[in-house]
């Protein structure tokens, strides 16, 4: 598991800093995804000390490990910075060794999600920050040349786009800040929202008692299950404070279901879980 640290419990703190100047965490669990140990950093040697690395996105490709990064280059106090999607490629997913900056729609986008499209081509969603932070899309051959297809998603505004095939049909779940969007398509190409989100305001559970952001869903025996974070500590008045506990996050994983032509959530059912 490659996750995105936050520095929660950083002393000195303007506005945002603490979600900036951040490595890349590694976890691993030997018991089918159950439960999970921190393993190391992720050793990325680009950019300067103070470079902020975000929300990778690891794929395998004949034999070997490609990584797609959002790189903020410095440590800020407020989103107003160009950032980019920065390809690295690894034969152990620790050491990863940059390949190449992915040209996109413009100079300010994150969160790469990428997946096989039923053309055969390796397809990219992420989001454009300039364009309301709508979700686009690009394709490569090669994953290392990329054309441009514009918008994809753009009834709301999102982050986070992650596409998965389940049920013979692909599903996107998108972070909207007020639980995760899920639009679904018989082809990739044509996305019909669903009306309710999941993950809406808190489960009952240790530390998920807020609504679960940035996702990520791993299909595994023809069972669907979502990771995702919370930020625990925002609750109540609480919740419009800046402090270390609101700043923490946990991660949480629940199993998905398809009833009636949708993907629900029940966060509150024990999950059993054996990856494959």
């Amino acid at each position: 598991m490659f996750y995105t640290n936050r520095r929660a419990n950083l002393k000195e703190t303007h506005g945002v800093d603490w979600v900036h100047g951040t490595p890349i965490g590694i976890a691993e669990s030997t018991d089918g995804g159950a439960t999970w140990k921190y393993r190391c950093d992720a050793k990325i040697n680009y950019g300067g000390k103070d470079y902020t690395y975000w929300a990778p996105d690891v794929i395998e490709e004949k034999g070997r490990y490609h990584m797609f990064l959002t790189v903020v280059p410095g440590t800020f106090s407020d989103w107003a910075h160009e950032r980019e999607i920065v390809h690295f490629i690894s034969s152990d997913l620790i050491n990863w060794k940059f390949s190449d900056k992915v040209k996109l729609a413009s100079d300010k986008v994150i969160d790469a999600g990428l997946v096989k499209a039923p053309n055969g081509l390796w397809r990219m969603y992420y989001n454009n920050e300039r364009d309301n932070k709508s979700i686009y899309y690009s394709e490569s051959k090669d994953l290392k040349n990329w054309v441009n297809y514009g918008k994809v998603i753009s009834d709301r505004r999102g982050e986070g786009p992650k596409v998965f095939k389940w049920m013979n049909k692909y599903f996107m779940i998108v972070d909207n800040w007020n639980g995760l969007g899920v639009y679904s398509s018989d082809d990739m190409e044509n996305w019909v929202r669903q009306p309710q989100n999941i993950l809406q305001g808190g489960g009952n559970g240790p530390d998920d008692g807020t609504q679960g952001q940035h996702a990520d869903v791993v299909v595994s025996n023809d069972r669907a299950y979502i990771f995702y974070f919370t930020h625990p500590g925002r609750v109540g008045a609480a919740a419009k404070t800046d402090t270390p506990d609101t700043r923490r996050t946990t991660i949480h994983v629940a199993e998905l279901k398809y009833i009636n032509g949708e993907i629900v959530c029940n966060r509150d059912l024990p999950v059993y879980i054996n990856l494959k």
